[in-house]
């Protein structure tokens, strides 16, 4: 008997991967193979098993990579301080490769010659998954039903899925969803009202971060310990890197912090307007940047600076496995063993004040900033040094 073929598709149990599931089944003579990575999103095992064995699926599987995604893929973004076009924290961006990499593992070790993915035609998702497969599995055939099939718009799969008997789920207003995609990092939504970048954000859309103005009228004050340049722990309690962001989330949420509507350029070259909340990690760039102050020398701060547009553009473009990105994170690692101590916030409202700074670095210099007369620092040299760089203004 002749076994079946074997497609590993990235199942997430809601609308659009169960009809990917189905139309997998109905156009190829082949087994599918269902795969959650769990990456801190809200994540429903009972109903990921039930809806993918509703639809004949008799593997099923759902792996854990919560402490793998900030430990070995936010924590790098945020040691180069990463933001996309300046505003955009690469919530989604971040996550992809991973789940790529752990996809093309399972492809393999069931010896599937295929794997497949949600991500639409217009998004970017759909490069990072792929260019994730490329790297790791170069000869696994890779099938993205969204450029291929029939269906073109999304009453097209909500009919689809009426008549395959697919649960079609229900928005806060009753009807179909936004567009949602979340982790422990971040969730994103678009689409629907968000589309016209006239309209503001509807409050009901949000779904991890209270608005600023209803926040607590007291702050929280919270300190966040490093060593080596990543957080180990939170007011002096050492934490897992994912426990670490979830206890950041819970306390950031609370206080409006980490909320961004913006209008970004796709790397497919058409503009989208979304909706981001990243309230731990919205925490975490800002204390980074206050730890890196008091122990890196401005060379390389500078430095880092220098490349961070080019380093958040290639993790927004699918680029995580390049030669140019592990290029620039030997760059911006360079002297992370340097960045040690912790920073005190405070968060009130939607803002992030940093409180204090404390390390037994020698970066900084209390003599030498010191406004009492200090000999440490000689200021006869400051006038040759003035006059230099007149020179270079001819």
């Amino acid at each position: 008997m002749k076994l079946k073929k074997k497609i590993v598709l990235a199942y997430s149990g809601g609308l659009d991967t169960s009809i990917i599931l189905k139309w997998l089944q109905e156009n190829y003579d082949a087994e599918v193979i269902a795969y959650t990575a769990n990456v801190g999103q809200e994540i429903d095992k009972k109903k990921i098993i039930k809806n993918a064995k509703k639809l004949g699926v008799k593997k099923i599987i759902i792996q854990d990579l919560k402490n793998i995604f900030v430990k070995d893929y936010v924590y790098p973004m945020i040691r180069g301080h990463a933001l996309y076009e300046g505003v955009y924290l690469l919530g989604t961006s971040i996550a992809r490769p991973l789940i790529a990499k752990d996809q093309i593992r399972v492809a393999k070790k069931f010896k599937a010659y295929a794997v497949s993915h949600g991500s639409t035609g217009k998004g970017n998702d759909q490069v990072r998954f792929e260019l994730g497969y490329h790297y790791f599995g170069p000869k696994i055939k890779i099938i993205a039903p969204w450029r291929i099939w029939k269906l073109k718009s999304r009453t097209d799969l909500i009919n689809y899925a009426k008549k395959h008997g697919i649960p079609i789920p229900k928005d806060k207003k009753g009807a179909p969803p936004f567009s949602v995609d979340d982790n422990l990092f971040h969730t994103s939504t678009e689409g629907k009202v968000l589309e016209n970048p006239r309209n503001s954000a509807p409050e009901f859309i949000f779904q991890r971060t209270t608005s600023p103005e209803k926040a607590p009228n007291k702050p929280s004050f919270i300190t966040i310990n490093y060593k080596n340049s990543d957080p180990i722990g939170l007011n002096g309690t050492k934490l897992t890197p994912a426990k670490l962001l979830e206890k950041l989330n819970q306390i950031a949420s609370k206080n409006g912090i980490g909320r961004v509507d913006l209008v970004e350029n796709r790397f497919i070259g058409i503009k989208s307007r979304g909706v981001y909340e990243t309230p731990g990690g919205t925490i975490l760039l800002a204390a980074h940047r206050a730890i890196e102050s008091v122990t890196l020398d401005k060379e390389t701060m500078h430095k880092k600076d220098a490349i961070m547009p080019r380093y958040s553009e290639l993790i927004y473009n699918g680029y995580w496995y390049s030669k140019e990105r592990f290029k620039l994170q030997k760059i911006i690692d360079l002297k992370r063993n340097k960045v040690n101590g912790s920073v005190k916030l405070k968060l009130f409202k939607g803002n992030i004040t940093i409180q204090s700074r404390q390390t037994s670095s020698n970066a900084y210099s209390m003599k030498k900033v010191s406004f009492e007369e200090n000999k440490t620092f000689n200021k006869s040299n400051v006038e040759r040094f003035i006059n230099f760089h007149k020179k270079k203004l001819k």
